[in-house]
C-alpha cells in the first residue's frame, strides 16, 4: 500500500484522475488525515519505480513563487505573482501567501477589511479572520482560488464590479482609423467625383493617464470640372484624462467639449472633473446617443458635432440604427447620409439624457473651468467657470443645481426630480441668464424643462426618453452669447422643443415599434421637424416560416427643406443562413422596386445583391461587408441607368503597441479601452471577445476591441476552430477595464507535434511511472508510463525538455531536428542534470 498524507478534498484534472483510479483499483478514497492507495492493482514491470510525490498531498504546492490567475468567488483579476510558503504550525505543507495588495482587489467592505489577520511577518492574509473564507491553488491552471461570502464583499453584479478590481491596463501607444473612398461617374454630364475622407485618434497611455489626438482628412477631386483638388487635414482636439476611482469620477485636461446635463455644450481649453456615469452599475447608468434613418442606396452617414466628426460609415440601402457613439457625447448632433448619387440628407438630433437622479445619500457633480477655443486652438472668449450637482436627498427625491459664469455672462439653473417607481422617473429644472451684448445691452431669460423616462415592463413597452424645454427670447445659453460676442449679433434662439423616443413590443402578433420625434422651433428662424417611425413583425405563412416585413418612414424639415421617405422590405429565409427581400423605397427623388439576396459566409462575411427597376431607370447595388483580423472592411457597388454608378470603401481598424507586444485589429470606440491577448507566442489562434474571432498574429498576439469600460467582459478561445497542433490549458479570461485602457490577458497554450515516446537514463533505467515532462515554457506536455513510455503533445524540433520527479527536475532530454511520422516511436536519452543545476 503507498501511504498519502492529505490536506482537503479537492478537483483533479482529468489525467490526474486516471493515474488515481489505477492506483486504488476497488478501494476508495476519503478526505482524512492519512489516504492509502492500492498499489498492487499497477501492471508495472518495475514495482518499486513509481514517483506519485505529485500526487501525494491534495492541493500540494511546493513552496516558492508562481505566476498565476486569481479568481475571487467567480470573479476572475489578473495574473500576478503569488508565493507559498510553509505554515508555522505545518513545515511539510504549503499555503498561498495573499499579499495585502492582492487584497485590496478583492472589494472587501471596510468593516470587513478591519477583521483581518496577518502571518509570515505581516506580509500574508489568514484566511481564517473571515468566517468562510478559503484560499486553493492549482498547478494545472496555474490559479489561485479564493472563496468569500458575499457578505464581506462590496456591491457586485453578474456583470460589474466594484472600484477595487477595476484594472488600469498597461502602457502603450494607439492608433485607431476609420477610411471612407468612393468615386463616381456621372452618365450624362461625363464627370468623375472622388473622395476619400477619415478620422481617427493618436494615443498613448501612461499608467493610469490617457494621452488622445484627434484627427480627420478630407480629399476631394472634382475630376474634369477645371477646378483643383480639395484637402484637409486637422488634429481636432488634444486632450489627456484619467479615471480617479475614489470620487467615481474622470479628470479631463486640454481640448474637451462641456460635459453637462444642465447648460449648452461648448468646446473648450482647460480642464473638467465629471462623476462619471460609466463608473455606476449598468442598472443606473444614462442612455447612449442613437442615430436613426434611411438610405434610399448604398449610403455613406457622417455623425458630427460643432465640426468635428465623431462617427462615419457606410451603411447598405434601407434602415440603419447607428447605436456605438461614445455614450459620453452630449449636447446636439449632426447627421449626414450622402447617397451615391451625390444627394445629401440632413438632419440634427438632441443625444438623450434620464432625468439627473442620484441614488439616496450620493452626490454626483461636473465641475469644468477654462477658455472656449475654436478649430485652430485658439481662445476665442472669456475665461468661465461651470459646475452642477444632484444630491440624493431621500429615497426617490434627488434635488439638483448648477451655474455657470464668465465675462459678461452668467447663468444659474436649479431642479428637482423624482424616482417614480414603477410609474418611471421625471424631473424639472429652471435656468435663468443673464448676458450684455453688443447692440441689445443687457438681457435675462429663463428656460424651463421636463424630462421623464420609464420602462414598462407589463406593457413590453420603453419610454426611453421624453423631454420639453421653453426659452424665453432673451434666454441665452453660452454658445449664443459666444456668437454674439464673436459676430456681433445673436445668431438663432430656441424657443422650444419636444423629444421623444418609444419602444413597444405586441408579443401576441409578433410586432414591433419604434418611434423617434424631435420638435424644435426658434425665435426668428424656421422651425425644424424629425419624425422616424419604424413597424416590424415576424410570421409564417403556409409552408413558409419566419418571413419579416419591416416598413419605415420619416420625415425631415431642416432649413425649410422637407425630406420625406418611406421603405417597405419582405424577406423570406432562403438556403440556410440567407435570405430574398423585396423592397420598395420611396423618397422626394426617386421609388425604386427591388429583389434582393443577403446571405452570411460565417461569422466574418455578409453581402448582399440586389436589382430593381426606378422612376429614373433600372438599378443595380451590391454590398459586402468583412470582419477581418486587422480591420473591418465594407464595400460597395451602385449603377442606376442613365445617370451615375458608384463604388465605395470603407475601413475601420488600429494598431495596438506595447511592451508585452502588439496588433493591427479592427475597432471599436476610437482611442477606446481594448484588450491585448497573448497566446503564449503561438500564432493563429482564433480569439475573441463579443463579436467575431480573430486570429492571432505571427507573435501570438491579438487584440480585441468589442469591450466596454468598468464592465465585467469576457475573452476567449474558440476551443472549437483551434488549429490540430494546438491545445489551450487555459481558454477563457475576464477584465473590468477603466476607460481607454489596454489590458492584458494571457493565454496558456500548448502548440507543436504529437508524437509517441520512450526515454532512458544514460545507464539504461527508465524515469518513475508518474514522472512529468515539462517543455521550455515548463508547461507540462506528457507524464511517464511505464517503461519510460510517454505521449508527449506541443513538441517542436530541436526542443529541449526536462524531466521531474521527487519534486524537482532530474533530467533533460532534446528533440531531434526532424521529428519522425506518427508510426514511429521516438527514442529520447535523458541526461542526467549536474547536482544544484
Amino acid at each position: 500500500m503507498f501511504p498519502v498524507s492529505g490536506l482537503s478534498c479537492f478537483r483533479l484534472r482529468p489525467l490526474v484522475l486516471s493515474v488515481m483510479a489505477l492506483l486504488m483499483g476497488g478501494s476508495s478514497v476519503v478526505c482524512a488525515d492519512n489516504i492509502e492507495f492500492n498499489s498492487d492493482v499497477l501492471d508495472l514491470t518495475d514495482r518499486a519505480n513509481f514517483d506519485l510525490g505529485q500526487f501525494a498531498r491534495s492541493g500540494y504546492i511546493m513552496p516558492g513563487t508562481y505566476v498565476m490567475t486569481v479568481h475571487v468567488n467567480k470573479q476572475e483579476l489578473p495574473e500576478q505573482s503569488v508565493a507559498f510558503y510553509a505554515p508555522d504550525d505545518d513545515p511539510e505543507g504549503s499555503e498561498a501567501c495573499i499579499s495585502p495588495e492582492l487584497v485590496e482587489q478583492f472589494g472587501l467592505k471596510p468593516d470587513a477589511k478591519k477583521r483581518l489577520v496577518w502571518w509570515h511577518q505581516g506580509e500574508c492574509l489568514f484566511t481564517g479572520s473571515l468566517q468562510g473564507m478559503s484560499s486553493r491553488g492549482e498547478l494545472g491552471t496555474a490559479s489561485l482560488y479564493v472563496g468569500i461570502p458575499q457578505a464581506f464583499l462590496e456591491y457586485a453584479s453578474d456583470n460589474w464590479d466594484p472600484p477595487s478590481r477595476w484594472d488600469e491596463g498597461i502602457s502603450g501607444v494607439i492608433f485607431d482609423y476609420n477610411l471612407n473612398a468612393q468615386t463616381r461617374h456621372q452618365q450624362r454630364q461625363g464627370g468623375q467625383a472622388n473622395s476619400l475622407s477619415g478620422n481617427g485618434v493618436v494615443g498613448a497611455n501612461l499608467g493610469a493617464w490617457r494621452l488622445r489626438a484627434d484627427w480627420q482628412a478630407r480629399y476631394d477631386d472634382q475630376a474634369g470640372s477645371g477646378s483643383s483638388p480639395q484637402k484637409s487635414l486637422d488634429w481636432s482636439r488634444y486632450y489627456a484624462y484619467r479615471a480617479i476611482p475614489e470620487l467615481g469620477a474622470k479628470l479631463t485636461v486640454g481640448e474637451d467639449y462641456l460635459s453637462t446635463s444642465l447648460f449648452d455644450n461648448f468646446r473648450f481649453a482647460g480642464a473638467s472633473l465629471v462623476s462619471d456615469d460609466q463608473m455606476l452599475p449598468p442598472n443606473l447608468r444614462g442612455y447612449a446617443p442613437e442615430v436613426t434613418g434611411v438610405a434610399g442606396s448604398n449610403a455613406t452617414v457622417t455623425v458630427s458635432q460643432q465640426g468635428r466628426v465623431l462617427y462615419e460609415t457606410q451603411v447598405a440601402a434601407g434602415p440603419f440604427r447607428i447605436q456605438d457613439i461614445n455614450g459620453a457625447v452630449s449636447g446636439e448632433l449632426d447627421v449626414r447620409v450622402e447617397e451615391q448619387d451625390g444627394s445629401v440628407q440632413a438632419f440634427k438630433i438632441n443625444t438623450a439624457n434620464i432625468p439627473y437622479l442620484a441614488r439616496p445619500g450620493s452626490v454626483r457633480y461636473k465641475v469644468s473651468a477654462g477658455r472656449p477655443s475654436d478649430w485652430q486652438h485658439q481662445a476665442n472668449g472669456p475665461v468661465f467657470g461651470a459646475g452642477e450637482f444632484s444630491w440624493g436627498v431621500s429615497n426617490g427625491w434627488s434635488l439638483f443645481g448648477g451655474g455657470m459664469a464668465g465675462g459678461d455672462y452668467a447663468a444659474a439653473a436649479v431642479g428637482i426630480g423624482r424616482d417614480l417607481m414603477q410609474f418611471g422617473a421625471v424631473s424639472l429644472d429652471v435656468t435663468q441668464s443673464f448676458a450684455t451684448v453688443p447692440e441689445e445691452g443687457r438681457l435675462s431669460g429663463r428656460s424651463y424643462r421636463l424630462n421623464y423616462s420609464k420602462n414598462f415592463d407589463e406593457f413590453d413597452s420603453q419610454v426611453t426618453f421624453a423631454g420639453y424645454r421653453f426659452s424665453d427670447q432673451d434666454f441665452m445659453s453660452m454658445s449664443e452669447y459666444l456668437d454674439a460676442q464673436t459676430f456681433g449679433q445673436r445668431t438663432q434662439s430656441s424657443k422650444e422643443m419636444y423629444t421623444v423616443t418609444f419602444n413597444k413590443q405586441f408579443r401576441e402578433s409578433g410586432l414591433s415599434a419604434y418611434v423617434n420625434y424631435t420638435h424644435q422651433t426658434y425665435w426668428g428662424s424656421p422651425d425644424s421637424d424629425r419624425y422616424n417611425l419604424t413597424l416590424s413583425r415576424y410570421f409564417d405563412a403556409g409552408r413558409f416560416k419566419n418571413l419579416s416585413v419591416s416598413f419605415t418612414a420619416y420625415r425631415s424639415l431642416y432649413n425649410n427643406v422637407t425630406d420625406d421617405g418611406m421603405y417597405l422590405s419582405l424577406s423570406m429565409p432562403w438556403d440556410g443562413a440567407g435570405s430574398i427581400s423585396y423592397n420598395n423605397t420611396w423618397n422626394r427623388n426617386n421609388t425604386t422596386h427591388q429583389v434582393g439576396y443577403y446571405n452570411r459566409l460565417g461569422d466574418h462575411d455578409s453581402y448582399s445583391l440586389n436589382v430593381g427597376q426606378g422612376s429614373s431607370g433600372s438599378t443595380a447595388s451590391g454590398y459586402l461587408s468583412h470582419r477581418g483580423d486587422v480591420a473591418q472592411v465594407n464595400a460597395s457597388a451602385s449603377y442606376q441607368e442613365g445617370s451615375y454608378s458608384s463604388v465605395g470603401m470603407s475601413l475601420q481598424g488600429g494598431a495596438t503597441v506595447t511592451a508585452q507586444g502588439g496588433a493591427l485589429h479592427r475597432s471599436g470606440a476610437q482611442g477606446g479601452t481594448r484588450i491585448l491577448l497573448d497566446t503564449d507566442g503561438v500564432p493563429d489562434i482564433p480569439v475573441r471577445g463579443y463579436g467575431a474571432t480573430s486570429n492571432t498574429n505571427r507573435f501570438g498576439k491579438a487584440v480585441v476591441a468589442d469591450v466596454s469600460s468598468y464592465y465585467r467582459n469576457k475573452v476567449s478561445i474558440d476551443l472549437n476552430a483551434l488549429p490540430d497542433n494546438a491545445e489551450a490549458t487555459r481558454s477563457v479570461a475576464q477584465a473590468t477595464l477603466t476607460e481607454g485602457a489596454i489590458g492584458y490577458r494571457r493565454f496558456d497554450v500548448v502548440a507543436g507535434e504529437k508524437a509517441m515516446a520512450v526515454i532512458r537514463m544514460a545507464d539504461g533505467t527508465t524515469p518513475p511511472f508518474g514522472a512529468t515532462v515539462l517543455n521550455s515554457k515548463k508547461q507540462e506536455v506528457g507524464i511517464v508510463n511505464d517503461g519510460g513510455s510517454i505521449y508527449l503533445s506541443g513538441i517542436k524540433p530541436n526542443e529541449q525538455m526536462t524531466v521531474t520527479w521527487n519534486g524537482s527536475a532530474q533530467c533533460v532530454l532534446a528533440l531531434p531536428k526532424t521529428l519522425p511520422n506518427s508510426d514511429t516511436d521516438l527514442l529520447l536519452p535523458c541526461r542526467i542534470l549536474a547536482e544544484g543545476a
